[in-house]
């Protein structure tokens, strides 16, 4: 056996410092011998980690080193996160950002995805469109059935794995496809200039709050649909490269159309996901539920005074689609998420109520030494029990 940590002599054997710890599986440490069979398992107590999403301009701080702040909040974190009560799992949207970090070379960037993934210690969210398919396709099971609408929030949905498992010694890194980069960084300028440019309609609205709420449902329910639809018509014409290019979204409503029993007609089963839609079961997805209120309340904010400017608005919510999706998919699944200044402050509105909802708490450097407190308490917490664990597992 490949001996990780030596422990002393085999009792088997009684090979000389051949002993020690071989992994760790789950909830036991594996100890064998390297010059014999002779194994045994010691069994790890039941723990429970705190989950804490970090924002990509945390890592960016933390990675450059510049503010000591920052540096010294990842080192805290790394330092609870070894002792197994705290996990930092990355995600696919920290991969596309990365990836798109203008001013610095492949070299730099590789590095800054090798500390985010170090940091995580190898524990992944989903990517986040199969978070969001697979909110989808629980609460269309439900209105189905005719449960309730109330979404019930399950961390395999959005987790991968269990991350309250005792980590093992090693981790195995396997690189994701990023695609086009030079064509995401357009995509993302543009889909921030059309925001920029509807500005001035939003601060002609008499809308209130609830109708752009509703409208911002309304919205999304139809993409799905139409994307669908789009798919199916380039299907139909022949054009079979759909299958391969075709938005992700265009899935979400052919799975969904998987769940209907096979007694339902054939004319029927896109009219429960359109009724699907406009139900309840739809606007109490957590991401359908955040995202719509994100935006609602930006949009308020854009009406009453802010983002004056043309060209700060742009450069001030160059990242914003990119914090609505991070925030909506993941911080539900969360017990921290640490974001900019901006996006807290968007976030704690009442009106989105992030925290009260999801019981997440919010961190940036508007509140820095909460966060500190926050961390200080989880060490604080500590049973001795667990202590016995991380003395057995590492020491």
């Amino acid at each position: 056996m490949l001996v990780t940590r030596i422990l002393g002599d085999c009792p088997g054997c009684g090979g000389k410092n051949r002993f020690g710890n071989v992994s760790i599986r789950g909830d036991y440490v594996l100890r064998g011998c390297m010059s014999c069979k002779y194994s045994t398992k010691v069994w790890l107590p039941e723990i429970r980690k705190k989950i804490i999403y970090l924002d990509q301009f945390f890592f960016s701080h933390a990675f450059k080193g510049r503010d000591q702040r920052f540096v010294d909040t990842a080192q805290r974190i790394a330092q609870l996160a070894a002792m197994q009560l705290l996990v930092v799992p990355y995600s696919s949207i920290h991969e596309d950002e990365t990836h798109q970090w203008r001013g610095y070379d492949g070299k730099n960037k590789e590095d800054l995805m090798e500390f985010i993934k170090a940091t995580s210690r190898g524990h992944e969210f989903k990517p986040e469109y199969n978070v969001e398919q697979t909110q989808i396709i629980r609460a269309f099971q439900r209105f189905l059935a005719g449960g309730s609408p109330e979404f019930q929030l399950e961390d395999h949905d959005a987790i991968k794995g269990d991350i309250h498992e005792w980590d093992d010694y090693f981790r195995i890194d396997v690189g994701r496809y990023i695609g086009d980069i030079e064509l995401k960084r357009k995509l993302k300028r543009q889909a921030v200039k059309g925001l920029v440019d509807i500005f001035e309609s939003w601060r002609q609205s008499t809308n209130t709050f609830d109708q752009d709420v509703a409208l911002e449902i309304t919205a999304a329910g139809k993409g799905y649909i139409d994307s669908y639809l789009e798919f199916v018509v380039r299907i139909s014409g022949g054009d079979y490269a759909a299958v391969f290019n075709s938005p992700v979204m265009s899935q979400v409503v052919q799975s969904m159309l998987h769940c209907i029993p096979k007694e339902t007609p054939p004319e029927e089963h896109l009219r429960q996901a359109a009724r699907f839609f406009v139900s309840d079961h739809f606007t109490q997805i957590p991401r359908e539920w955040l995202s719509a209120r994100m935006y609602a309340t930006q949009k308020d904010y854009v009406k009453h005074g802010a983002f004056p400017n043309r060209e700060n608005a742009l450069q001030d919510l160059s990242g914003f689609f990119y914090d609505v999706t991070h925030v909506s998919t993941y911080a539900p699944y969360c017990d921290a998420f640490v974001m900019d200044k901006a996006m807290a402050h968007l976030v704690a509105d009442k009106r989105v109520g992030l925290e009260e909802r999801y019981g997440v708490e919010i961190f940036s450097l508007n509140n820095w030494d909460e966060l500190y407190t926050w961390l200080d308490a989880i060490e604080a917490g500590m049973t001795e029990e667990h202590k016995a664990g991380l003395s057995a597992a590492y020491s």
